[in-house]
């Protein structure tokens, strides 16, 4: 998970370079503001993805951090990815595959409040056992 999260920030970043300089001159405003829309929640959840990872060490059997991971991974494949293909190849229906990834995303987030809250009463159910 680490490593899949890692190469997503580094191809968020790769993209969102190749936009600002192999781009700029080739998109319309218009679709350039897509394109960054799609390099900004590619990078975004690639961050959440590594924080999701690094939770995972502190409770690998959580199955919400695992399924929270999977949502973020196809939220960013679907939603950054249709947006990248949508400004590079103009096929506008494409755009309806965008909405798909941002409920991938969503659930990654919701999935990841699930996990918080098993994560929360893990480290709760650790201070009782110290405590005795």
């Amino acid at each position: 998970m680490l490593t899949l999260a890692a190469i997503s920030g580094f191809l968020a970043v790769a993209l969102g370079a190749f936009g600002a300089h192999g781009l700029k001159t080739v998109l319309s405003p218009d679709m350039m503001a897509v394109y960054q829309t799609g390099v900004l929640y590619h990078l975004t959840h690639s961050i959440l993805w590594l924080v999701v990872s690094a939770l995972s060490v502190f409770d690998p059997e959580n199955p919400w951090l695992k399924r929270s991971a999977v949502a973020l991974a196809v939220g960013v494949v679907l939603f950054s990815g249709s947006l990248y293909l949508l400004t590079m190849t103009g096929l506008k229906t494409l755009g309806m595959i965008t909405p798909v990834g941002g409920v991938s995303l969503l659930l990654g987030w919701l999935m990841l409040a699930i996990a918080g809250r098993k994560l929360l009463a893990l480290q709760a159910e650790g201070s009782e056992r110290t405590k005795t």
